[in-house]
């Protein structure tokens, strides 16, 4: 439908933004396939893009794994790697922007706080004691936030947006966080992080990416993610959902295989027993299969649970066509 209408000039550009805090599994693998076979069908781009804003659970392991898993898959993003870090200056302009427009405001509530007065999908919220603070005030507390001046959890920034509206995640969501903590990329320059919501809309606005692919989870975000972009009066692309993939039989929660394997239940996370994309690959499996796999399962807008039977068929099928074979005499 864009393409018919010309919109964005005809371009297509996706990416895949993974965070890199742990290693890929097949769940991966079909937003993965989504993303760049959807810019390889129109003649488009796909970025890698990597979104490192929690520099506690990030590092450079999980970086070098993701390129490697993405590769083996078949998909090529070319000179097109990127970072979430690589605009933190931008962000933090941008934040100013919103400062500046009286669209932000710098809080003094911790966590509980913040979280309490949230109200619940049944109660509005309630309006921070300092969401009134002056311009000024808020751009003196922003730079101290960035110099260092606080502590953890200290301050936060905010959106100034509603704190009745019926859609919780635009009750004045936080914006960046203050986090004392070594990232692998700018190593201590910053001690203030991005929140994801923040981010996410940004990288993909300076990216010019078109279509940015979302699972389903992050469809009562999508007003969010359209607000900061209106405001700020910048490009904005157009975030669609899909349903996640859920595979019978298999855990599929990052941090549940975590603890497999920091417990020792399996080998790694190339153990064969697991869904991760190495362990897929140590089983046997083949790119071409996975790749089958997602394509033949669609995309839907509901969420439901696809038949492990059917991915060892989908691997099967392939394998048939393409392992030689043997015959021997037993004796």
């Amino acid at each position: 439908k864009d393409l018919k209408t010309k919109k964005n000039d005809s371009r297509v550009h996706t990416r895949f933004p993974p965070e890199p805090n742990g290693h890929l599994h097949v769940g991966h693998a079909k937003s993965i396939c989504l993303n760049f076979g959807i810019a390889e069908e129109y003649n488009g781009k796909c970025n890698l893009r990597f979104d490192d804003t929690n520099p506690i659970k990030e590092g450079d392991e999980y970086v070098k794994s993701i390129i490697d898993d993405v590769g083996w898959l078949g998909f090529d993003w070319e000179d097109r790697i990127y970072y979430a870090s690589d605009y933190f200056s931008e962000m933090y302009n941008y934040a100013i922007v919103l400062i500046k427009s009286g669209k932000a405001y710098v809080d003094d509530q911790n966590a509980n706080e913040i979280s309490y007065n949230r109200g619940t999908v049944n109660k509005s919220g309630k309006n921070s004691p300092y969401r009134d603070r002056s311009i000024e005030e808020n751009l003196e507390f922003f730079e101290l936030m960035k110099k260092g001046y606080f502590k953890d959890g200290e301050k936060v920034l905010r959106a100034k947006i509603d704190m009745s509206h019926p859609n919780m995640n635009m009750r004045d969501p936080v914006m960046y966080r203050i986090l004392h903590a070594y990232h692998h990329r700018t190593k201590d320059e910053w001690c203030i992080y991005p929140m994801y919501d923040w981010a996410h809309g940004l990288e993909d606005s300076i990216e010019k990416i078109t279509h940015s692919i979302c699972t389903l989870e992050f469809e009562n975000h999508r007003p969010l993610y359209d607000w900061f972009l209106k405001e700020l009066k910048i490009f904005r692309p157009q975030q669609i959902e899909f349903a996640r993939l859920n595979l019978t039989y298999t855990v599929m929660s990052k941090r549940m295989l975590l603890e497999l394997v920091n417990k020792n239940y399996v080998n790694g996370w190339d153990d064969p027993r697991l869904p991760t994309i190495k362990g897929m690959k140590r089983r046997g499996y083949s790119p071409a299969s996975i790749r089958d796999f997602c394509r033949r399962i669609g995309v839907a807008k509901v969420n439901s649970n696809i038949p492990i039977d059917f991915l060892e068929h989908c691997v099967r099928e392939n394998l048939n066509k393409t392992v030689p074979r043997f015959m021997g005499v037993l004796r």
